[in-house]
Parts: C-alpha cells; structure tokens; sequence
C-alpha cells in the first residue's frame, strides 16, 4: 500500500533562524513556524484564534539560504515531511520530538516583511564580465545552489534535490 508524508505550511517565523555545521560540513538550520487559524465561537460570537507552532529543520544549501534571508516575524511557506526522533535528556528520560524536514521554501512578503536593512529579500546570480575573445561561460552550482525562477508575486521558491 502506497503512504505519503508530506507537510505544507504557510505561517511566520517565531525567531531568528539557528544555523550550525556538522562535522562533515553540512549546513543544518531550525526555524520555528507558527500557523493561526481563526473562527467565531458559535455561542458567544467572540473572535477565537489558536496559534500552532512547528518545529521545522532546512539542510544544505536551503539551510543556508534560510539562515541568510529569513528574520523572526517573516512569512514563510514550507513544503517538507514529518519526522519524529527519539532522545535522552539531561535526567536519563526518553524524549520524542516531531519536526518538519523541509525540501522547500519560499519568503512570502515584501522586502520590508523581516528582511530588514534594505538588503534584497532573495539571493541574486552575479554576472560574469563578458570579453568578446573568451568562450562564454558560467560557474556551474549544485542544483540545490541554482535560484529559482519567480513566481508571479516575485518570489523565489527554494528546493532541496538530494
């Protein structure tokens, strides 16, 4: 029988992204997510909202991409898959913690939505001098490295091949 485990979120960033390095050099960030849903209650009329937060972990080139551009406060969208891990803390006790791996980010919002500083909300391809007696060429990246194209509100839309 066929499974599938695949998360989508769309929500704001609760901090600022924590980015470290494993050993053999991979970039590993986690950001937490929070989701609202929203809805009148039946009985009072009062407006209800319920805030969810989710644990959310980025490899590689997206991790650092989103160690880079993301800032508490920012929409996000995250396309991933659940993964729940088993650990021991400090006192010997079992503990179980499920997050989201994600495969796919994409910065919602403008320029002014966390990316402070005027900086540019996605990363930019610098062009290579261009010499009329030179061959054209351009630094090839991993394919996880290569910007995405825009979508239609001028996002880029990020993705973890591997």
């Amino acid at each position: 029988m066929a499974s599938i485990n695949k998360v989508q979120l769309i929500g704001n960033l609760g901090r600022d992204p924590e980015v470290r390095y494993a050993p053999s050099g991979a970039a590993i960030c986690n950001i937490t997510i929070a989701t609202s849903r929203n809805w009148k209650d039946k009985t009072s009329g009062e407006k209800m909202e319920e805030t969810e937060w989710h644990r959310v972990v980025l490899y590689d080139r997206l991790a650092e991409i989103a160690g880079e551009y993301l800032k508490k406060g920012r929409p996000v969208y995250i396309e991933g898959r659940l993964k729940t891990r088993k650990w021991t803390d400090k006192d010997g006790v079992e503990k179980y913690t499920t997050e989201i791996i994600a495969n796919e980010m994409q910065m919602l919002g403008g320029r002014e939505d966390g990316a402070g500083g005027g900086n540019e909300a996605t990363p930019r391809r610098e062009a290579a001098p261009r010499s009329s007696s030179a061959p054209q060429h351009r630094p090839r990246r991993p394919r996880a490295a290569q910007a995405a194209p825009r979508t239609a509100t001028g996002t880029r839309r990020f993705r973890r091949h591997g």
